[in-house]
């Protein structure tokens, strides 16, 4: 997605999330904050965003992110759950409406046995998550913003559901 476009589905999310009164934070591993970074671009962003949490190290989704230390333990961190809870844990931990989270193997190798380009982003509203499973080609850093994209594009889609229903305000859908 070019700077452009990204930029322009922020500037959609900050402003319905501003006309919806709604907060956002985000829990980010393989993207390093760059998706909180991409919304705050975006200005009149600090009317929604509440902030981020860079987990990277595994035990920081635990103990900063809220995800449950057995689960993380027995799965890893390249997990649908793991996500999930990353979005519901950054929501509550940051006192935020939304929850947005990542995490995913950017590469050079594996992780795990997770494969390079696995990714699972999350959007939790309400201590409910969903999660979206990605498989994204390419390098390190093309594997990262195609992470963050897909975080924008998940987001921008959500919230404006929340505002105008399933349709979106198209008429006729």
């Amino acid at each position: 997605m070019p700077e452009s476009e990204l930029f322009s589905t922020n500037r959609n999310i900050i402003t319905t999330c501003t006309r919806l009164g709604l907060s956002l934070a985000s829990a980010e591993s393989l993207t390093g904050g760059r998706f909180v970074a991409s919304l705050v671009d975006v200005p009149g962003a600090s009317a929604v965003v509440r902030g981020g949490l860079v987990t990277y190290a595994t035990d920081l989704k635990s103990s900063l992110a809220g995800v449950d230390a057995d689960h993380l333990e027995e799965t890893g961190p390249i997990d649908p759950v793991v996500a999930a809870q990353m979005a519901v844990g950054t929501a509550g931990r940051c006192v935020a409406d939304i929850g947005i989270s990542c995490t995913g193997v950017a590469g050079p190798d594996p992780q795990d046995g997770k494969p390079v380009g696995l990714v699972y982003t999350a959007i939790a509203f309400g201590g409910k998550a969903k999660v979206f499973e990605h498989e994204f080609s390419g390098d390190r850093n093309a594997i990262r913003a195609q992470t963050v994209a897909a975080m924008a594009v998940n987001l921008d889609e959500f919230v404006t559901e929340l505002a105008f229903g399933p349709a979106g305000g198209q008429a006729g859908e």
